[in-house]
């Protein structure tokens, strides 16, 4: 095995440090070879390699992005190609190291260049990380999941979110037809699918569930998922490396493009017009395109009037907050997936009764339960569930989202919701929207930063300006007044 703990290039170690420098060089021109340049350049050039302890090859990455990145998208390509190398090379870990030099100068990096993005102290020292270490540092942030589907370019799938795992409702039953229709033919008669809800209803989930269902029927097409932040930085990774051809040329020659969360790229004009140029190119070769996002296109604020009108082109479908039968239909789901555990049907009922926000936070309930069940060897009954959960409990008995609040106070005051999210300073508009955010405050336990980003992407000072505004004005305004109290009444039902 090769162990060269310790290593520093220039201390002692030339030999060895040169031959990593040259196993490290041969497999950078296997990933070449394996690659096109546009991948190659943004995933693999940067990187830099830092050691190689205990059959760990440690490489470094200049952004935790690029970081998180490559350890969910091509860590075993990687690892295959060192392996190839040196066959004492059986595991790999990124780290995120910032003002290395660049790969091709052939450096290798000295064990104690400063982490500039994890330490804060310029003048911490730092080893390079023993393997266990290493594999902790490369996991931190980062939602691994297998890559099974995953294209060259877009995220890797969740091999749990298929359609045989999403429970249909009535507030979903027409997102479902739709991915379905999707996932099941190579053309349909609207395009773009768009996807809008609130947090952890099934967006995402159905989104995955169409590329595996797709991959499935038709193998020879090219299937490509990934969010709007991904995107964006691999648009901006483009431009860096001066390779903005290659960037529109794979996406523009996918069968079936899928992008989550549109709303983050909420006035980044730059990634939205690669983005307008994609998705016309796409649409007028008849390949479909799957948007989801946190509202409807018309509310999405920040984005241009030119993409939210093409977005409403084919069909929008809205996934609205579950029901109690749905959420009980989820619940029963998941603990029959779970055979060695019994949970009681009182108290699957008491969950979804009791657990209204959203499905994520209901499934993870109830994987507490079963983790503390299964670890602790207690039956799960009642009592043990208002134990475990009480926290979760206490919090939901008084849930009300950002979201519900703005739709009701828009709904209160007869304006829409995309001027309560925009920048008119109308008085018409601008009271609504400071109500909105007192309510915000009082009934949510969101900061005021959170609560500002809600609101358009607003500055928190403005929140608490509101906050402030609107508890003087209850002092003396009777109507305004009147007005607060009856929607707390609304949100207290």
């Amino acid at each position: 095995m090769h162990n060269n703990k310790g290593l520093k290039s220039g201390f002692g170690a030339e030999a060895m440090g040169s031959n990593m420098e040259f196993q490290w060089s041969r497999v950078l021109e296997r990933l070449k070879a394996e690659f096109d340049e546009g991948v190659y350049n943004s995933w693999f050039k940067p990187l830099a390699l830092v050691n190689v302890d205990e059959g760990c090859a440690v490489m470094a990455a200049p952004t935790r992005f690029m970081r998180n990145w490559l350890q969910s998208n091509y860590a075993e390509r990687i690892r295959l190609a060192w392996s190839k190398e040196n066959p004492d090379v059986t595991d790999i870990s990124f780290i995120v190291l910032s003002g290395f030099k660049s790969p091709d100068q052939g450096s290798l990096l000295d064990n104690d260049e400063q982490d500039e993005n994890e330490t804060n102290s310029p003048k911490v020292k730092k080893r390079a990380p023993s393997r266990a270490a290493s594999k902790a540092a490369a996991s931190s942030d980062t939602r691994v999941v297998q890559n099974n589907g995953g294209s060259e370019f877009g995220a890797p799938l969740d091999p749990r979110f298929t359609f045989d795992s999403f429970v249909v409702g009535k507030s979903n039953e027409l997102a479902y037809a739709a991915a379905r229709r999707v996932a099941e033919n190579t053309a349909v008669h609207f395009n773009p699918l768009f996807l809008h809800g609130g947090v952890g209803l099934g967006k995402t989930h159905l989104m995955h569930a169409i590329a595996w269902a797709n991959k499935q029927m038709f193998p020879e097409r090219r299937v490509v998922y990934l969010s709007a932040e991904q995107f964006m930085y691999q648009f901006i990774s483009s431009i860096r490396f001066k390779d903005t051809m290659s960037f529109k040329q794979k996406f523009r020659s996918v069968d079936l493009l899928m992008i989550d969360d549109l709303q983050f790229i909420a006035n980044k004009e730059s990634t939205q017009e690669e983005f307008f140029h994609t998705f016309n190119a796409l649409i007028d070769h008849h390949h479909q395109v799957v948007i989801s996002a946190d509202r409807s296109p018309t509310d999405l604020e920040g984005i241009e009037e030119r993409i939210r009108s093409r977005l409403g082109w084919g069909l929008v479908a809205d996934i609205h907050p579950t029901d109690y039968e749905l959420r009980l239909g989820i619940l029963q789901q998941k603990a029959n997936t779970v055979p060695d555990v019994e949970i009681k049907t009182e108290v699957l009922e008491f969950l979804a009764k009791r657990i209204t926000s959203n499905v994520r936070e209901l499934e993870g309930a109830l994987n507490r339960m079963i983790a503390h069940a299964t670890l602790i060897g207690r039956p799960i009954t009642m009592e043990m569930t208002q134990e475990v959960l009480q926290d979760l409990l206490r919090a939901n008995d008084r849930r009300v989202t950002i979201d519900e609040i703005q739709r009701r106070v828009a709904d209160y005051f007869n304006i829409r919701l995309s001027d309560l999210l925009s920048s008119r300073r109308a008085r018409q508009v601008a009271r609504p929207r400071q109500i909105a955010m007192y309510l915000a405050k009082a009934l949510t336990s969101k900061s005021l930063p959170e609560i500002g980003r809600q609101f358009g992407g607003r500055d928190h000072t403005t929140v608490m300006h509101a906050v402030k505004r609107i508890d003087e004005l209850r002092q003396t305004d009777s109507v305004l007044e009147e007005d607060i109290l009856h929607l707390e009444r609304i949100f207290s039902t």
